[in-house]
């Protein structure tokens, strides 16, 4: 019991900190822009309306395995 109590202690000081800079720092907490957005067929960001990176990673890495195969078949009939 001690153990949990010790580690929850920690963790909301952690918070706490965090909480403290952002306060102080007295701007917006903002996400990454061309994350989830990334993933998704957008074009621009949600959030800034800049425009995506077509060939960004995370499209690969996080696309639906059955619209990979889609779009691998019909480069194969293109081609």
């Amino acid at each position: 019991m001690a153990t949990f109590v010790l580690a929850f202690g920690v963790l909301l000081l952690i918070v706490l900190g965090m909480s403290i800079g952002v306060i102080f720092r007295q701007k917006p907490i903002t996400g990454s822009c061309g994350g989830l957005n990334a993933i998704s067929d957008a074009d621009h960001c949600v959030v800034c309306k800049q425009s995506i990176d077509p060939n960004s990673p995370l499209r690969e890495k996080f696309e639906c395995p059955r619209k990979k195969a889609r779009r691998e078949a019909l480069e194969r009939q293109q081609a």
